[in-house]
Parts: C-alpha cells; structure tokens; sequence
C-alpha cells in the first residue's frame, strides 16, 4: 500500500480541528472556534489566515453593532481536502 504525504496545511490540530468543526456546521464565529479549539486569539487567528490563504475556509468580517464579528465557512476544496485527508489517515490506520 502506498502512503500519501498528509495534507500540509491540515496537518497540524488546530487547524484540522477548525476544518472538523466546519464541516459539520455551516458557518461558525471566531469565539466559537477559539472556544472549540481551546487556543489563543493570536493562534487561531494566524491558523484561520493560513486555511484562508489554502482556499480551505471564507472568511467573512462583519460588525455586530459596534463589535467586530469573523465568521468562516468551508470552502468546496477545503471540504473536499478534508475528505482526503481522512481517507489517507484511515489508510494508515489500516481502517
């Protein structure tokens, strides 16, 4: 059987953990993530950007009054890289 190399930009948890969330639901907040995901503004934020820039997830900056408000969703090849991704890991887990 031959392994593929791991999705790179998936590959690290809080990313993969923010792609597992939004797979699920249509679209989430920023405070729904960082709680979710149990890191820091400052990581999620620079892991968000890093998805953003893959195509992976949309990141839509809204204001909800005077309070600002980052809402992302899961873009079709972001949706489809997870599925791969998950595929290769059953692989190696021979599932």
């Amino acid at each position: 059987m031959e392994f593929q190399e791991l999705d790179p930009v998936l590959n690290t948890p809080v990313r993969l953990a923010v792609v597992s969330v939004l797979i699920k639901v249509k679209q989430a907040d920023f405070n729904y993530l960082m709680e979710v995901t149990k890191t820091t503004q400052g990581n999620l934020s620079h892991q968000l950007k890093k998805l953003n820039e893959a195509n992976y997830i949309e990141i839509e900056k809204t204001f909800k009054g005077s309070y600002p408000q980052t809402n992302c969703k899961l873009t079709a090849k972001g949706k489809k890289a997870f599925e791969k991704y998950v595929e290769e890991i059953k692989k190696y887990l021979h599932l």
